[in-house]
């Protein structure tokens, strides 16, 4: 299996499974005498891990991260950093029933196909499960971007339910289980997604990123753009089935004069009057505030009752038990955070290669 590597120079390799004992990734591309500890890491890595809340799954795993490698003192020796997350709350039994079944929505049958084996306790390399060590890696591209860029993200829509934007205040973000900047939504959203977990169903989410103080310059036209390599990180995380930078899909009912950021001298500085265009001009960031939206489907893996079919190529049906989040959404907000790091931190580094 290829597909496990994201990057160029700031470069992550993953591995590990849902039920396997371990996850880790391997960095290469750190420049040395970075300060960086499993303290920094693991508060990146808390808002993302399950059990948490009555909202997600009730998975309890502790996600503690070790450092193996590329840290001495405190300190990134320039030397490829090795992570590690052991995993510690499987209950491989859950799927000992289905497994010959091929879950809808899931990778089974696709996983099953083409390699003709995969492992069906929870998913195995497909689960979600391996973004754990993205959040990691992402910690890390943090430090290289530096303290000044800040990237957030929010939860803004949730199944049917959506925030209303004029109560939008940062503050409010990390006050709650759902990562949700409107703080007039949560009691709606409480009340909405208990019920379709009583119902033994689930729904999917929007999230935005929003990334302040960006340098101007960041991008490699063509196909190294800013926003297409976002859109590919983004794009790689498991249930996301769109993204969209700036207005998105909504450009398509603007007209030219609306849609177009104007730009203007103020204070000796160069000032947009708007940002359709979510940060990125040709693909290179522009300085304004990086806009991404995407969203997440429904979990796959619920309570009532489907049609599929098994590994004899007879039709059946399959209902799966097990802890699984009724809005995977809500974890994906981290998650969605680090591969911005990722992208971001990458093209950075790139960028310095031409001074």
């Amino acid at each position: 299996m290829t597909g496990s590597s994201f990057g160029k120079l700031f470069k992550i390799s993953t591995w590990g499974e849902s039920h396997g004992n371990s996850l880790g990734c391997v960095i290469e591309g750190v420049p040395p005498n970075i300060k960086i500890d499993d303290k920094y890491i693991q508060k990146f890595l808390d808002k993302r891990k399950p059990g948490q809340s009555k909202f997600t799954t009730q998975r309890k795993e502790d996600d503690r991260i070790e450092i193996l490698s590329g840290v001495f003192e405190g300190k990134t020796t320039g030397t490829p950093i090795s992570l590690r997350i052991k995993n510690t709350d499987q209950k491989s039994k859950d799927y000992s029933k289905i497994k010959n079944k091929f879950r809808p929505g899931h990778a089974d049958y696709t996983y099953q196909v083409k390699y003709g084996i995969r492992d069906f306790r929870g998913g195995g390399r497909a689960s979600a499960r391996e973004t754990a060590m993205r959040v990691a890696a992402g910690a890390i591209a943090r430090k290289i971007l530096g303290e000044k860029v800040k990237i957030k993200g929010a939860l803004i829509q949730l199944g049917k339910e959506k925030i209303n934007f004029e109560n939008w205040k940062w503050d409010e973000v990390n006050k709650n289980a759902f990562f949700c900047p409107d703080k007039h939504s949560l009691k709606k959203w409480e009340k909405y997604l208990l019920k379709i977990r009583k119902d033994g169903s689930s729904v999917g989410a929007v999230i935005q990123i929003t990334v302040q103080n960006v340098p101007v310059g960041l991008g490699e036209p063509v196909f190294d753009k800013v926003d297409a390599l976002i859109a590919q990180g983004i794009m790689s995380i498991p249930a996301v089935k769109g993204v969209e930078i700036g207005k998105g899909f909504e450009c398509a009912e603007l007209q030219g004069e609306e849609n177009a950021d104007e730009i203007e001298i103020k204070k000796n500085k160069v000032n947009f009057l708007s940002n359709n265009s979510g940060g990125t001009l040709g693909g290179i960031t522009s300085g304004q505030d990086i806009i991404v939206r995407f969203v997440v489907k429904p979990t796959s893996s619920i309570l009532i009752e489907k049609n599929t079919i098994n590994k004899q190529g007879k039709n059946t049906k399959i209902k799966t038990t097990g802890r699984h989040d009724p809005c995977v959404g809500i974890r994906a907000v981290p998650i969605g955070e680090a591969m911005v790091a990722i992208v971001l931190a990458d093209l950075l580094l790139l960028n310095k290669t031409y001074k």
